[in-house]
């Protein structure tokens, strides 16, 4: 990872421009016939209509925010990131540990001057970042709250924490927004994804997607405190039986985007929601199959934001 001296948060130059305005307006069009993801169901959400696998209305819904301490040590820093939890989800995933929120949908609906206030209240508690979690299906209705949380002295990086099932176009409008991106791979095989979410080309949508966000923002980079203040932090959840494919996914990442990519290969994989239906994924992962999954990131060249021999 390199080292930033000086925390520049990319939007604030698009809204002195007045660019930022004009993406926000791009947004809200495709929200008309809603494309915001993949699945691309072209309901009228501004007419009221709600998308056919997220089920998100027009306002955005907004289940918690408050400064986390659980992320990645680089967004976490001294005083923690800045998360605000979206209700509903495009994915859906079988397993989902935050079902509650993205299956059953609990939150509440607010104007963007609520979410502009959400993000001064982060700020002034010290959080390092405003992380929006899961924030795929509302991305007009935050990024409309910008420019009001900039006149109120936002300064802080936006991290775009998500499933990594998006559309390429609107991740292209995000280009100067985002700070940092953080999304899932969840799989490296569309027939698995079909089986254990809403999305059947999630492999084939995320390659894509991985790229143009590290086009973007590049690698991972640090203040001189260790925090990050921008580039792209990726993560890869280990599943059991090697369903999450971590060979072609680390292969992928090392190849195609850098091996200096900061990877967190994660345990954090629990049978929750209605995993135990299906046999092959309801368990925890073992020791082995966690260092496994390392030892094929090292193997393909990567060394950034995975542990040795953690124990589960």
């Amino acid at each position: 990872m390199s080292t930033d001296s000086v925390t520049f948060p990319s939007y604030l130059d698009l809204h002195q421009s007045g660019q930022l305005n004009t993406r926000i307006d791009r947004l809200f069009e495709i929200l008309e016939s809603c494309t915001l993801c993949p699945h691309q169901c072209r309901v009228n959400r501004l007419a009221g209509e709600r998308g056919t696998y997220c089920r998100a209305g027009v306002k955005a819904k907004i289940s918690s925010f408050f400064p986390h301490f659980g992320e990645e040590e680089p967004l976490v820093g001294v005083h923690g990131s800045g998360t605000i939890f979206f209700a509903h989800c495009n994915l859906h995933c079988v397993f989902c540990q935050n079902y509650d929120i993205s299956h059953l949908e609990e939150g509440r609906e607010v104007e963007e001057a609520d979410l502009a206030r959400m993000m001064i209240y982060l700020q002034n508690q010290g959080c390092h970042n405003i992380n929006f979690v899961t924030p795929t299906h509302f991305v007009p209705q935050w990024v409309a709250a910008l420019p009001k949380a900039v006149e109120l002295g936002l300064t802080l990086p936006i991290v775009y924490n998500c499933g990594g099932y998006e559309s390429l176009e609107v991740i292209k409008l995000l280009d100067g927004i985002i700070d940092i991106y953080m999304p899932d791979t969840k799989f490296s095989s569309n027939n698995v994804a079909k089986k254990y979410t809403q999305a059947k080309n999630y492999a084939d949508i995320l390659w894509g997607v991985l790229k143009e966000m590290h086009r973007q923002v590049g690698n991972l980079r640090l203040d001189g405190q260790g925090i990050t203040t921008r580039g792209l932090l990726i993560r890869h959840l280990v599943m059991p039986n090697d369903l999450s494919g971590t060979d072609k996914t680390v292969h992928f990442i090392a190849e195609q985007l850098s091996r200096d990519s900061y990877v967190n290969i994660m345990t954090q994989y629990r049978p929750c929601h209605q995993a135990q239906v299906y046999h092959e994924i309801a368990r925890r992962i073992t020791p082995e199959e966690y260092r496994k999954a390392v030892r094929i990131a090292r193997d393909a060249g990567l060394w950034q934001g995975f542990g040795v021999n953690l124990v589960i």
